[in-house]
């Protein structure tokens, strides 16, 4: 009776035994795939602009239909302190280019977002992170004087920390021929200045 009590106990050790590794039978795996061709990127436009190791910047833009109109968004990643922010902005334009300035060198870093607001017209947004905010600045239009002759197809350049534009002009004497006009902004007290420069 004996025996038979521990065969019995012992079948029923090695039938849990089995029963429990059935159970732990590995799951079918996740794959991952790759984006396939074909398959538009839902973000038109996305830059990563370190300002300082640790201090980021990313530019995503969004939108479905039309391709200028939606929303971009500007994610601000502190790793060293720990601290992260985010704006979010309606647009009338494709984003073709950001980059980071100080241009009134004060300490707090300005984000241009360069926008093509016609087929051949550009604009920037300009928002400055300061404060644990994004203050936008207002970037000035074209004087009435300064779009004299203007045909678009602006051009906007840093050179020796300043920032410029330039765009071709038609001459009023002579519809046919262009001619480049220059201008040079500064930034104080989060207005905008600007100047010709020949």
């Amino acid at each position: 009776m004996k025996l038979q009590k521990y065969t019995l106990q012992h079948l029923l050790c090695i039938a849990g035994m089995l029963f429990c590794l059935a159970c732990t039978e590995d799951k079918p795996k996740t794959v991952v795939t790759a984006p396939v061709e074909g398959i538009k990127n839902p973000f038109p436009f996305y830059k990563d602009i370190e300002v300082k190791p640790g201090l980021n910047f990313e530019i995503v833009s969004w939108g479905k239909g039309v391709d200028s109109i939606g929303g971009y968004q500007i994610l601000m990643s502190d790793s060293i302190r720990n601290h992260y922010r985010s704006a979010a902005i309606d647009r009338k334009g494709i984003i073709t280019d950001a980059w980071n300035m100080d241009l009134d060198n004060d300490g707090n870093p300005e984000l241009y977002i360069q926008l093509l607001s016609k087929k051949n017209v550009s604009d920037l947004n300009v928002f400055e992170y300061a404060g644990g905010d994004f203050n936008k600045i207002s970037f000035p239009s074209l004087s009435a004087s300064q779009k004299k002759g203007y045909v678009g197809d602006d051009k906007f350049f840093i050179k020796n920390g300043d920032l410029f534009r330039s765009f071709p002009v038609k001459d009023s004497s002579d519809g046919t021929k262009a001619v480049t006009k220059t201008l040079q902004y500064k930034l104080s007290g989060n207005t905008f200045s600007t100047s010709e420069v020949n």
